[in-house]
This record gives structure tokens, C-alpha cells and sequence, in this order.
């Protein structure tokens, strides 16, 4: 059973009467400060920071390993606000510590360019780990946090040598825990034994349509105690700040389970006319019950945005406090550091990002005319690059045998000692795609996560925030259309890619051939200001010959004229990708058995294509040649802009069926004949 730290009592209307305490002080000063920011935006969230304010201190205060003034420093412990509405809280946090986030900047929250948006953003605000605010995301990603820290201690500790140690914290909340991304996260953390790992639930039983109740009433710690963890209660966490530092004692203490702590606490705590009830979760409290919440928490409600000098004085101990954290930690670098050279440059590298000298010399090459599926060619150039870059790696849904991105000879992930490079996920994706970014925000590792490509839609909401955080998370997304063949429609992506290449800051390459597939995988390792997706065949595509053809290299610059017409300049061009990339090339030669020069363009990548000059893109597209089509297994959706008003599309409208590969494709009209005709049809 869960243990007991202590009995939780009802928040009474008035909770301060008598002379505060310091502790106490610094907790109403937070919860202040949370309120008049989101008072003043006239928007956000007051009821989280009011009654998590006391566990977050005693986190704050007490347990947190971190350096207000150096936030990227890499032995810090890492603290994640699952709960991203309530922001507030955090920035308070964040400027009472000492980091470099002012009281101007709380006064401007969720303004127009300001460091406080409405929900934590981790390339805006300094402090922030991850960005949070789709519910379960962040306590997910938290996971992948304390995946990183075990991997990298692996690697880099020796014996009387220990750079790597810390842990990861998240506050979260009881949207969280009803989120599939937070269950499948929690059980593959239980299973994993991610001893590292703690997770502070602000259970207030309220959501923003009411009582919890209406909608849920399972055992969370019972739920939580069967995946594996550690769970205490904490009964009171509105006033028992000794309670609360009991559990993260003795959640510290647990090495072996990631641990619960199951912190009970009134959501508006201090709102005489709001406390408890869902009218304090997701809408300001009012300049009148702003200050009458002041009052009842012994403060002057006539004094917005105060710190108290004895809270100030107190709170930025968490500098020098820091500081002596982080230089300590610097003396045993250095002193590992001149044991172990060779391992301080591969340190220096992972956490720089820096790829190591050749990392890419031993990239495979195929021959011409064997016919290789981009999936079989993809695990090779990944074999490859892991066996020289130590940061690089990652997992799959249970699909290793299928999507070939297991890495030889490295073994399983060991989450009590951190061994392994192979992650198993398990039937997980959801929760695959953000632990992924959390390894990403950690540093020093480079990460891949990999599934059946008609799955990526249960990554979506996990691709959506590694490419608004700027992540270089590595997809590989295999069985990429209906030439997967038999296992019908549930199975084939058909608007998969259209919707992919919508969305901001994500690459999507699909490469034409086994050659592109080695060179998507060195323009993936390349590219660190963002994610990429390699989109890969399950069948077998002829290797072409770039004896004649241009170099594969060109799928740098997103397209590239593959095959010139035999003679003069074309009147046509054919624009295709992927295994649809040999038929533009068929249909190359049919027409210039009749007459018509024809070009083809291999565009593996929208994205970066679109980052090139003008001038290189009207090189491959030149504007006076209106007859082009577009050659693609998917959703004709968007390839508008690449052919125009007097181009047209060769693709699949509609959803796929249960046939051969060949059969449907056929059926589809995916032939060199069918684009010929349609090639001809737009001069």
C-alpha cells in the first residue's frame, strides 16, 4: 500500500491568523505572484499555482540540484511542469531562484513577445526543460529526460569518476494522468525501473468542467503502484511542507522504482470565494477576489507583483547554493577529464552536438540494378553512422524485425544501469515519440524513434513539439504507401505526407533509392535546428544508376535534376519521390521514344528544397516549362505548388485496399505508361 506522510486537513477560508513563518511567506509569495501575472494578462490559470505552490517550493528549495546562473549546465537535475496551465507558477519559481526572468517579464505574461507565454516554451523562457502544455506530453517527455541521464552516465562514469548524476522531477496534474500518452509513458518508465525518476501529482480532484469525479474514479496510486512504481500520499500539501519534504526524501532515497507522490491539495487554495471549485482552474479570479485571496493568505492586496525582502534574500540562496553545486561538479570534470582524455572529447562532442571526424566515412554504397527496399537500406547507413557516433541512439514500437533499426551489438536499454543503446518501446508510439523528445532536451544524445509510417499519426502530437522546440529527433517511418501491399487500407498512409510536410520546422524526406536512403541519413545527422523523418519503402526499389544519373548527394538541396532528356532542352518535367521516383524515369524514355524531352526531378524533401535560392529552384523548375506532373503514392494534396496551374498529379486519391503491392499500384495508375499519358496531356 501507499505510505502515509501525513493527514491532509480542509483549507480553511482565513489560512493565515497568526505571524507567517519564512517558509510560509515564500509559498503565499509565489502563489501571489502567479495570481497578479495572470490577473493582469486577464488570462491563464490561478488555481494550480495556488495549491501546488508549498510542494514546488520544498522542490525548489530543497531537493532541486540546478544553477540559476548557468541553466544549460548538464549536471543539473531536470524539473518538468507536466501540468503547462499552470505556468505562472513556474516563472515565479523561475525569477524568485535567480534566473534571468525579471518581474517585467511576469507582468507580461502571455503577452506579445514576451519570455512568459502561456504555457512553458523551452527555447523563449531560461529555466524552462521542456516545453509543456498538452496535457501528458511534458510528465512523458520527463521520462526520456531520465532515460538520457542513465544512458549518459553509462557511458561516461568510471569507476571514482561520476560526471553524470542527477535527476529528473515533474509536477503533474490530474489532466495528466488521464492522458494515453502519460499511461503508456508510466508503464514503459515502471518497466524500465527508472529509479531516477519522480513525479509530484497535484491531486486537487478538480478539472475545468468540474469534479474530477465526473469523468474518472480509478486508483491512481494503485494504477501506478501495478506499473511498478514507489507511491506515497501526502495528505495535506496545502500547509505540510515537512510531509511533502518526507516523500521527495524518500523518493530520493528509491533507487530502484521511478517514484509517485500523491500530494493532495485544494485547486484556488486561499480564494475565499473560488477555492475548490473548477471556477479558480482556467480563468482569472478577478481584481476583487485577487485581493481578498491576499487577505486570507496574510498579505497587502493592495500591493501587486511584491517580493518581500527576507522571500528575495531566502529564495536567491538557490545561487550561491548553485554555484557551489556546479563548480564542485566541474573540479570532478576536470579531473576525469585528465584520466580520460579520449572520453572528454566524445563528452565535449555529445554535448555540443558536434558530429566526430568520419563519422559518415563508412556510409554504405549499393549496385545499381539490385533492387534494395529504402528500410533495409536505412538500417544499414544507421548501423553504420551508431557504430561511430556514440550519442546516436533510440527505439521502436515493436517493430524492429520490420522497420531494421535495431543496432547491432549494442544491446537492450538497461534502466537501473543505463547499458544499452536499443530502447524497446513496446506498442507505445505515443509515448515513443515524446520520450523521444525529452532524450533530445536532455542533451548528448541524438535520438530515433521508428514505426509503420500510418502509426506516425499516434506520434503527431509528440513531431508537433519537437518541431516547435526545435528538436533534432530522427523518424523512420517505413511501409510508406499502398505498395505495402496486403495489409489494406487501415495500413497504407495516403494523406500522411501532405499532412507531414503542413506542419512548420519538420523535414520529411523520402528517398528515391537504397543510395538515398544512406545520404537522407547524413542530411538527417546534419540538420540539429529541428526534426526529420525519413520516410522508407517496405518494398524492394531498383538501385539507379549513378554512373548516368546525378550524384545522390544532391538530395541536400531537396530536389535535383536526376536525368536530363537525351536531346535539347525538355518540355516537360516529371517531379517524383520516392519508389515512384524508377517509374518517372520509365516514363522518361517512353516519351522520348515519342518525340517529347522529358526531365526528371527527384524532390526526396519539400522542406529543404524550399530553403534554396531562388535562382536554384527556378535551375530544377524552370518557370517557362508549365508541363510538369508530379509523381507520388499519396495524397496529391500540395504538390499544386511545385507544377502549377497547367501541371497535374499522379497520385492516390482515395483510401488504399488489401492486394499485392504490384497489383496496386497498378490498379492506382502508379505506372511509367499512366504518367506518359498524363505528361503529354499538359503540353
Amino acid at each position: 500500500m501507499p505510505e502515509a506522510a501525513t493527514a491532509r486537513g480542509k483549507a480553511p477560508t482565513n489560512p493565515r491568523t497568526d505571524p507567517m513563518d519564512l517558509a510560509t511567506l515564500c509559498v503565499n509569495t509565489i502563489r501571489a505572484l502567479s495570481v497578479d501575472a495572470v490577473q493582469r494578462a486577464s488570462s491563464g490559470h490561478p488555481g494550480l499555482p495556488l495549491g501546488a505552490a508549498p510542494m514546488a517550493y520544498v522542490l525548489w528549495q530543497r531537493h532541486l540540484r540546478h544553477d540559476p546562473a548557468d541553466p544549460a549546465w548538464p549536471d543539473r537535475d531536470r524539473f518538468v511542469l507536466s501540468a503547462g496551465h499552470g505556468s505562472a507558477l513556474l516563472y515565479s519559481l523561475l525569477h524568485l531562484s535567480g534566473y534571468d526572468l525579471s518581474l517585467e517579464d511576469l507582468r507580461r505574461f502571455r503577452q506579445w513577445g514576451s519570455r512568459t507565454p502561456g504555457h512553458p516554451e523551452r527555447h523563449r523562457t531560461p529555466g524552462v526543460e521542456s516545453t509543456t502544455g498538452p496535457l501528458g506530453q511534458g510528465s512523458a517527455s520527463a521520462v526520456g529526460l531520465a532515460i538520457a541521464e542513465r544512458m549518459l552516465a553509462h557511458r561516461f562514469n568510471r569507476p571514482g569518476h561520476t560526471v553524470v548524476d542527477h535527476r529528473t522531477w515533474a509536477l503533474i496534474s490530474d489532466g495528466d494522468i488521464m492522458e494515453g500518452v502519460n499511461a503508456e509513458a508510466v508503464s514503459l518508465a515502471g518497466h524500465l525501473r527508472l529509479g531516477r525518476l519522480t513525479f509530484l501529482y497535484d491531486a486537487n480532484d478538480v478539472t475545468l468542467d468540474g469534479p474530477l469525479s465526473m469523468h474518472c474514479s480509478e486508483d491512481v496510486a494503485a494504477r501506478y503502484e501495478a506499473c511498478g512504481w514507489h507511491v506515497q500520499r501526502v495528505e495535506d500539501g496545502d500547509r505540510d511542507l515537512e510531509a511533502i519534504h518526507r516523500a521527495l526524501l524518500a523518493a530520493r532515497a528509491e533507487t530502484e522504482r521511478p517514484s509517485l507522490v500523491v500530494v493532495r491539495t485544494t485547486i484556488g487554495y486561499g480564494s475565499p470565494g473560488k477555492a475548490g471549485s473548477a471556477a479558480a482552474h482556467g480563468a482569472p479570479l478577478g481584481d476583487e477576489e485577487v485581493a481578498r485571496t491576499k487577505e486570507s493568505l496574510g498579505l497587502d492586496p493592495r500591493l501587486h507583483f511584491h517580493v518581500p525582502g527576507e522571500v528575495h534574500a531566502h529564495m536567491r540562496e538557490a545561487l550561491p547554493r548553485g554555484a557551489a553545486a556546479r563548480s564542485e561538479w566541474r573540479s570532478r570534470l576536470e579531473a576525469w577529464g585528465r584520466t580520460w582524455p579520449d572520453l572528454a572529447r566524445s563528452w565535449d562532442e555529445a554535448m555540443s552536438g558536434r558530429l566526430p571526424e568520419g563519422w559518415d566515412g563508412a556510409l554504405p554504397s549499393f549496385a545499381a540494378g539490385d533492387k534494395v527496399a529504402t528500410r533495409v537500406a536505412s538500417g544499414r547507413a544507421l548501423n553504420a553512422i551508431a557504430e561511430r557516433v556514440g550519442s546516436l541512439a533510440g527505439g521502436d514500437a515493436d517493430l524492429a524485425c520490420s522497420t531494421g533499426t535495431a543496432l547491432k551489438d549494442e544491446g537492450d536499454f538497461d534502466g537501473r544501469t543505463g547499458a544499452g543503446r536499443n530502447l524497446h518501446f513496446g506498442v507505445r508510439e505515443h509515448a515513443m515519440g515524446a520520450i523521444a523528445n525529452g532524450m533530445a532536451c536532455h542533451g548528448g544524445l541524438r535520438p530515433y524513434a521508428s514505426t509503420f509510417f500510418v502509426f506516425s499519426d499516434y506520434m503527431r502530437p509528440a513531431v508537433r513539439l519537437a518541431a516547435l522546440d526545435r528538436l533534432p529527433v530522427i523518424y523512420l517511418w517505413t511501409h510508406d504507401s499502398i505498395g505495402l501491399g496486403e495489409d489494406g487500407a487501415t495500413h497504407q498512409p495516403v494523406e500522411h505526407l501532405a499532412s507531414l510536410r503542413a506542419m512548420p520546422g519538420l523535414h520529411v524526406v523520402r528517398p528515391a533509392d537504397a543510395t538515398e536512403a544512406a545520404e537522407a541519413w547524413r542530411y538527417a545527422m546534419r540538420r540539429t535546428e529541428g526534426p526529420t523523418a525519413l520516410v522508407l519503402t517496405r518494398q524492394a526499389v531498383p538501385v539507379l544508376d549513378r554512373a548516368r544519373l546525378a550524384p545522390a548527394a544532391g538530395l541536400a538541396r531537396g530536389a535535383y535534376v536526376l536525368s536530363e532528356p537525351p536531346a535539347g532542352p525538355p518540355a516537360a518535367l516529371l517531379v517524383a519521390t520516392g519508389s515512384e521516383v524508377h517509374l518517372a524515369l520509365e516514363a522518361q524514355a517512353l516519351l522520348a521514344g515519342q518525340g517529347v524531352g522529358a526531365r526528371v526531378v527527384s524532390m526526396p524533401c519539400w522542406e529543404a528544397f524550399q530553403a534554396q535560392p531562388r535562382a536554384y529552384r527556378e535551375a530544377v523548375l524552370p518557370p517557362r516549362v508549365t508541363a510538369r506532373v508530379a509523381v507520388e503514392a499519396a495524397s496529391p494534396f500540395g504538390w499544386e505548388r511545385w507544377v502549377g496551374d497547367r501541371g497535374a498529379v499522379v497520385g492516390v486519391e482515395g483510401f488504399g485496399a488489401s492486394a499485392p503491392g504490384g497489383t496496386l499500384l497498378r490498379e492506382y495508375g502508379l505506372t511509367a505508361a499512366r504518367v506518359a499519358e498524363v505528361a503529354r496531356g499538359c503540353l
